[in-house]
């Protein structure tokens, strides 16, 4: 377009731009813009964090490590931790309380130090992953990368402080009596569906630990409620014979009784099927995948929020 001067020249006026018009929406669109950290379609992020699979490992590695590194027994505390609690409960549960009710002490002892490693493996699960987040804040804030990486690696970290500290286990069950056979074999996958069971709490509770940190205080009362329900020191079915069958079976049905029963099941000769409930495996493998797919999903729907305000 133009139009004469006064002095008889012609300006030329500048075309209309061919982004006139068009909303900021639009724009983006147009050139191929995204909102930086927003969040990728659930199969995208599965991608990524296979591709950050080393990170993951190196990180759990690092941190367990790290764990003991200013105790003079160093990494023996991973052992002495549930030895010590072990030794703590069967001094008030088995001599004080007889919570041993049917159970020979050949039995009883190797069924609370089995009962003590598995659950601490899903306690020490939580309480990592409930400050996944909110305790790395300088790492998610300075890197991109799939936030699930850090409760994962959490998990991770305390599986391998459970194996590390199987050998004890074995020792202490093979000191009383049982000695390994083909029942251990099932250890693998109680270990697995256990470990994917963790994972998915470990996500649940670290989406919710983002947003209220205050969770963190609260965790141990929770923890330590569920513990006492779930059969550690003592077997529900014998410390609650009398009692309402239904009320029985939904204690014996929770996930931490569920592991724990499993891994006695496999590594205890005297601890026989009578003391699992019906359907054990099936509801092992339930309470596995439905955490572990609930837990990674309710943690996705919340990646481009994680370190933000």
């Amino acid at each position: 377009m133009s139009e004469t001067t006064h002095d008889g020249g012609i300006a030329v006026s500048p075309r209309p731009s061919p982004d006139a018009g068009l909303t900021a929406a639009q724009l983006a669109a147009k050139y191929g813009l995204t909102v930086s950290g927003a969040r990728p379609g659930l199969a995208e992020y599965v991608r990524q964090l296979w591709g950050r699979r080393h990170f993951v490992l190196a990180f759990s590695q690092a941190k367990l490590t790290a764990q003991y590194s200013q105790a003079k027994l160093g990494q023996l505390w991973q052992v002495a931790t549930p030895l010590l609690n072990a030794g703590v409960y069967f001094f008030i549960f088995g001599v004080i309380l007889k919570a041993s009710r049917g159970m020979s002490r050949d039995v009883y002892i190797p069924f609370l130090v089995t009962g003590v490693f598995v659950f601490t493996f899903t306690q020490s699960s939580v309480m990592a992953g409930v400050r996944a987040i909110s305790g790395n804040l300088g790492l998610v804030r300075a890197l991109h990368f799939p936030r699930a990486s850090l409760p994962i690696s959490f998990a991770l970290q305390q599986l391998q402080q459970l194996l590390f500290s199987m050998i004890v286990l074995f020792v202490i069950v093979i000191g009383f009596g049982s000695y390994p056979s083909l029942s251990w074999l099932l250890i693998l996958p109680v270990l697995l569906l256990q470990f994917l069971f963790n994972t998915g709490l470990a996500l649940i509770v670290a989406r919710m630990g983002a947003k209220t940190p205050d969770l963190a205080q609260l965790m141990p009362f929770i923890l330590r409620t569920w513990m006492y329900t779930s059969g550690v020191m003592f077997s529900i079915s014998g410390i609650l014979a009398g009692r309402s069958e239904v009320f029985i079976r939904v204690l014996q049905v929770n996930p931490a009784a569920i592991y724990m029963d499993l891994m006695r099941f496999a590594l205890i000769d005297g601890y026989g099927s009578s003391n699992l409930p019906p359907h054990v495996w099936a509801i092992a493998v339930f309470w596995a995948v439905v955490l572990f797919a609930g837990g990674f999903v309710y943690f996705w729907q919340a990646e481009e929020r994680y370190g933000r305000g």
